[in-house]
């Protein structure tokens, strides 16, 4: 094989020839990968022999069950579960496969009527709570793989923003007695989907539903929240694994629950997945797509994230996919500290929409604008036959136009981009991109140093929240003698070390009605004196 020519958005032999050799095909997956119009050369594949040669090591060590979340002293096993018998203790085998099991037919009894709602009539809704992955990764199923009036509607507690919750159950109004509620957190202690379940059982029992008979808990054996349903003769208790993190759960039951209430083919959805597993275990930089990905990123970022990911799927039912990948993505790789304890502050930003819709919006700027990014587009080949060519035009025609278009014009202007076909787009293919991305994300953990596995910033943050709910207790506390005091009062009584969050915390206060009032400038914090009536 000649030498790959260098990158140039200018010469076509060039740039025909790169893709040529750098060119991946799965002839089982119909699945193609081209990095041709990224900044790799012949010396970095060269390179990244020894660097990568360690990182499949640390892949197959993490897939046999090595401690990978140090942190927690916890394995690391979404691999296992879409192929079961990877795990290295067969009763974790059995129990991936029962639970698999366990919720493709509950799903299918829920959607034959063979178990019923309260009251004996079908069940006509789903409303899920869950946040982060236990909530992007559901609907990125819901989005990708629903087919129009298959399945049940789903409605999402994924924030706890009382607006969006307050729409949510106006919009089930009186479905709440005859919808599916389903509770997904991990630990039973995250303080999110706690707060919504308190909120959507309060609902459904003011609209005379029966909670216990509607509630479907999905968290891990043992939890709080699995010894509440357990108590309470919840629906169904589904297990969520100790060693599965949120942002790859969407194998787990995270993901399978969804997809089995839609009528989806959860088989082969997990079998994509564990097709791509297979193809990404090659040893070989360059018949490995997850590889060639992760060594596109590093070149792209010079290994230190300096370029952002804009994903552009050139379909609809794709387009969550760039909010799952920023979850996946930058909770694993973004890290203040690598494996040796060195301030490296690594990650990868991502960010994107649907093609073609950003023909008419951010495209401008990555063509003309800041040359800080790759693009990974995204297209399937397969159209709905539903749409037909009318006066010889055809709507997939001009997409495919659009695509080639944007790339084309990208690589004018020497800016790189990544692109991912697939033949059609169905439950195998959505498992093989989750499983690409999923082990790209490991690989390229491995090349820089960091521990993909945890995030310790996501635990300062709900650290940081449960300090600033025990100041409000605090203010709340002191203010509940009607006494109006000023914040610096307020924060001398209390010995606060800052007084800022307590402004923040009474301004909310006093906008609703809690019973709290200011007197004074708003615009003159110190002018304000607070009370409780």
């Amino acid at each position: 094989m000649s030498p790959l020519p260098p990158l140039n958005g200018h010469d076509s032999v060039a740039l025909w020839e790169r893709f040529r050799q750098l060119i991946w095909h799965d002839p089982d997956l119909c699945l193609w990968l081209d990095v041709s119009r990224m900044a790799l050369e012949e010396a970095d594949l060269e390179g990244f022999q020894a660097p990568f040669a360690r990182a499949f090591a640390a892949m197959e060590a993490l897939e046999a069950g090595a401690i990978a979340n140090a942190d927690e002293g916890r394995q690391v096993g979404h691999y296992w579960l879409r192929a079961p018998d990877l795990a290295p203790d067969p009763a974790v085998s059995a129990a991936i496969g029962a639970e698999v099991d366990r919720l493709e037919a509950f799903g299918g009894d829920v959607l034959a009527g063979a178990i019923t709602a309260p009251g004996g009539g079908p069940f006509t809704d789903v409303l899920w709570i869950g946040i982060g992955g236990s909530g992007l990764g559901p609907l990125l199923m819901l989005r990708a793989l629903q087919r129009h009036g298959r399945g049940l509607p789903f409605h999402f507690f994924d924030n706890v923003d009382p607006d969006g919750m307050a729409l949510t159950l106006a919009a089930l109004g009186e479905r709440l007695t005859t919808t599916l509620v389903i509770v997904v957190s991990k630990s039973g202690g995250t303080p999110e989907p706690h707060l919504g379940m308190v909120q959507a059982r309060a609902r459904v029992v003011a609209a005379g539903g029966d909670w216990s008979a509607q509630a479907v808990a999905v968290t891990m054996a043992g939890s709080h929240l699995d010894q509440e349903a357990k108590a309470a003769g919840w629906l169904r208790r589904f297990d969520m694994f100790d060693w599965v993190g949120g942002r790859t759960s969407i194998t787990s039951a995270v993901g399978l629950l969804p997809a089995a209430l839609i009528g989806a083919d959860l088989r082969g959805f997990l079998e994509g997945a564990a097709a791509m597993d297979r193809l990404t275990r090659v040893p070989d930089l360059r018949a490995n797509p997850a590889a060639l990905l992760a060594a596109s990123w590093h070149v792209a970022g010079g290994g230190r994230g300096r370029r952002d990911m804009v994903v552009l799927p050139y379909r609809d039912r794709l387009e969550v996919f760039s909010r799952y990948l920023q979850q996946l993505v930058m909770e694993s790789l973004g890290k203040k500290l690598d494996r040796d304890g060195q301030v490296v502050h690594q990650g990868l930003a991502v960010y994107g929409n649907k093609g073609s819709t950003d023909q008419h919006a951010y495209v401008q700027q990555l063509r003309d604008g800041l040359d800080n990014f790759f693009v990974t587009f995204i297209e399937v080949l397969e159209d709905a036959q539903e749409i037909a060519t009318i006066d010889g035009e055809s709507p997939a025609d001009f997409l495919e136009g659009f695509l080639q278009g944007t790339r084309t014009a990208l690589a004018e202007q020497d800016r790189q981009s990544i692109t991912i076909t697939l033949r059609r787009f169905d439950e195998r293919g959505l498992g093989a991109l989750i499983g690409l991305f999923e082990r790209a994300v490991g690989l390229y953990g491995e090349l820089v140093n960091v521990n993909a596995y945890h995030q310790p910033g996501v635990e300062a943050g709900k650290l940081a929240a449960a300090g600033i709910l025990s100041v409000q207790s605090q203010v709340e506390g002191l203010l509940a003698d009607g006494q109006p005091r000023s914040l610096a009062a307020i924060q001398a009584e209390l010995e606060l070390e800052a007084v800022e969050p307590v402004f923040w915390l009474l301004r909310h206060l006093c906008a609703n009605e809690r019973g709290y009032g200011a007197v004074g400038d708003w615009g003159r914090p110190d002018s304000l004196t607070f009370h409780h009536t």
